[in-house]
C-alpha cells in the first residue's frame, strides 16, 4: 500500500496534488475541532487576543521537527562549507537555490547569481544578472576563479523554466562554466544520479560514467560526495570502477562533485 501510494503521490504532487497531505488533513482535522473549542472555552471573556480568521494548518502535527535530508539540505550546506573554506576572489553561482544555498553564502561573502528567470528582490551579498547560460558572451569567458551550479544544470534546454528547448543543453552549460572559469578554478556541481534518463520536463538523471567522461580533459575531479536515495550523505566517497557502473546504487541519488579546472 505504502509503495502504490508514493508512486500516486509522485504523479500528482507536480500537478498541484499531493495525497499524503490530503489523508493526513483528514486525519488531523479532528483534532482540529477539539483544540479549537479547547482555547475558546480557556479564552472566556478575555480579549487580549481575539480570534481572526480560520487558519487551519494540518500537516505538522505528526511530522518531524523540520528536514534535515535530501539533496538541496546536504547539498547546501557541504557546498557553501567548501567555499568558506576556499576563500575564491570571485565566486558565480549558476541557477542553484536562492533560499538554500545561495543565502549560506551570502551570510559571510558577495556572490553573483546568473539565472535565466528574472529577480526583483535586491539583497545584501547578492548580485543577481539574468543570463542564459547555454550561450556565453565573450565578457564572461575567465570571469571567475570558483563557480557552482548545484542541481541546475539538469534542467537547460527542456524548457522548465522558459528556457528554449535544447537535447544538449547540459553539455552547453558545462562547457561554458569551462570557459567562464580560469585556469585552476573550483566548479562544485550537483545533479541526478542513477541509470540515464529525462524525466521531461522536470530533469534529467545523469550515469556517473557519462559525467567523468565529461570532465575528461576540462576538469579534475578534486572530490565527489552523494546523496543516496534515503537522504543521506556520503561525504568523499572514492570512485572505483564498480560503483561508478552501479551509479552508487541510486535510483535518483545527487552526485556532488568539487572540481578544478584544468
Amino acid at each position: 500500500m505504502k509503495t502504490i501510494l508514493r508512486r500516486i503521490r509522485k504523479k500528482t504532487k507536480h500537478i498541484g496534488f499531493d495525497p499524503v497531505l490530503f489523508l493526513n488533513s483528514i486525519r488531523v482535522f479532528p483534532f482540529y475541532i477539539k483544540d479549537l473549542r479547547k482555547i475558546k472555552k480557556q479564552k472566556g471573556t478575555n480579549n487580549d487576543f481575539p480570534f481572526g480568521n480560520k487558519f487551519p494548518i494540518l500537516n505538522e502535527r505528526f511530522v518531524s521537527s523540520g528536514t534535515m535530508s535530501g539533496h538541496y539540505f546536504h547539498q547546501d550546506l557541504l557546498v557553501a562549507r567548501k567555499i568558506f573554506e576556499n576563500k575564491p576572489k570571485r565566486h558565480v553561482d549558476i541557477g542553484s537555490r536562492t533560499d538554500g544555498f545561495v543565502a549560506h553564502l551570502a551570510v559571510f561573502r558577495e556572490v553573483e547569481v546568473l539565472d535565466i528567470r528574472n529577480q526583483d528582490s535586491k539583497v545584501r551579498n547578492i548580485i543577481f544578472k539574468q543570463a542564459n547560460l547555454m550561450q556565453l558572451t565573450d565578457d564572461m569567458v575567465g570571469y571567475c576563479d570558483s563557480a557552482s551550479a548545484l542541481h541546475s544544470i539538469e534542467h537547460f534546454g527542456l524548457g522548465r523554466y522558459g528556457d528554449p528547448i535544447d537535447y544538449y543543453g547540459h553539455l552547453k552549460g558545462i562547457n561554458n562554466v569551462h570557459k567562464m572559469l580560469q585556469d585552476g578554478g573550483n566548479f562544485y556541481f550537483s545533479v541526478p544520479i542513477g541509470k540515464q534518463r529525462i524525466e521531461f520536463n522536470a530533469h534529467r538523471v545523469f550515469a556517473l560514467e557519462y559525467l567523468l567522461n565529461i570532465f575528461k580533459g576540462k576538469f579534475i575531479v578534486v572530490s565527489f560526495s552523494y546523496v543516496n536515495d534515503k537522504g543521506d550523505l556520503i561525504e568523499n566517497c572514492k570512485l572505483h570502477q564498480n560503483d561508478i557502473n552501479n551509479n552508487f546504487n541510486c535510483i535518483f541519488g545527487c552526485g556532488i562533485f568539487e572540481l578544478k579546472k584544468m
